[in-house]
């Protein structure tokens, strides 16, 4: 039986390199930033998003080329978007889930802006920024989303969060492992269920609902955290502490790094506290507060 199961395996994995084969050849010669862009991995994300059918992974890989070519995300940088950082409402964990993937943690409560366009590009940039600082070999990350003082007033309109929903589904394929919501309202129930409906089914089971007093949600966020490492909103024991400032530095230096892999001609901007980034990658060390 363990020998079947290691031929089944094998011939698994034949299978889905001949398929990435298959895919590549169906999209023909690429160049530049495209060639960058659609590494083996990458196609086996589009061709696992589409149920390992070539030709829609084909075609949707082509879209999102295009998407590409025109939205331009390789080429936002964080002085153009930062102001709509200022609060935390999104921003880079200091932390990795226990499969050692990129934390993105967003906080609703912390809206302070209202332009949809604005607040989608900022988005894009922190979903690059975090697919940079994947480890090596890993294609996916996790959301914490902290519903800690959510209103209304501060929810996103359901057009801007269809719009999001469709460029994540759409350009960034099986980069979402799990997305954990974190103590969400009553009233929230009736926003996601209109919002679900864009959700394609696949997506939908990665958003998981974690409420403070329901012992079986929190021990399935705790089977992908290390509570020492999450953040006390989340139940843990760590401390969240937003600096913007901090932060900032951080996400120029990664602008840096994300130009050079490009092949992009950068030019050193200063950043909030007066100071120059200049043209040279810096590592950013990964570690719990």
């Amino acid at each position: 039986m363990f020998l079947r199961r290691r031929h089944t395996q094998k011939d698994d994995s034949e299978q889905r390199d001949a398929k990435v084969i298959e895919l590549r050849t169906a999209i023909g010669p690429l160049s530049g930033r495209c060639s960058l862009f659609c590494t083996d991995a990458c196609l086996m994300r589009y061709l696992e998003a589409r149920n390992w059918n070539v030709d829609k992974a084909r075609k949707m890989l082509e879209e999102t080329l295009k998407w590409r070519s025109t939205y331009k995300p390789e080429e936002i940088r964080w002085h153009e978007v930062a102001h709509e950082g200022e609060t935390g409402k999104v921003s880079r964990a200091s932390f990795h889930d226990r499969q050692g993937r990129t934390v993105l943690i967003l906080r609703p409560e912390m809206q302070n802006t209202t332009s949809a366009e604005n607040n989608i590009r900022y988005l894009v940039h922190l979903l690059e920024n975090a697919i940079i600082n994947l480890s090596e070999g890993q294609e996916q990350m996790s959301w914490l989303i902290d519903f800690t003082g959510f209103s209304l007033n501060t929810s996103v309109p359901i057009r801007t969060a269809r719009d999001i929903i469709y460029i994540l589904q759409s350009h960034y394929p099986e980069r979402l492992a799990i997305a954990f919501l974190y103590n969400p309202p009553r009233f929230f129930e009736a926003f996601y269920k209109a919002v679900r409906y864009f959700l394609d089914p696949k997506t939908a089971q990665k958003v998981k609902f974690v409420y403070p007093k329901n012992k079986d949600s929190v021990e399935m966020m705790q089977l992908y955290f290390d509570i020492e490492n999450l953040p006390n909103e989340f139940g843990g024991n760590a401390t969240l502490k937003y600096d913007h400032e901090e932060f900032s530095r951080l996400m120029a230096q990664d602008d840096v790094k994300t130009a050079k892999f490009c092949g992009i001609d950068e030019k050193p901007y200063q950043i909030g506290n007066g100071h120059s980034v200049a043209p040279e990658p810096a590592p950013i060390a990964q570690q719990a507060s």
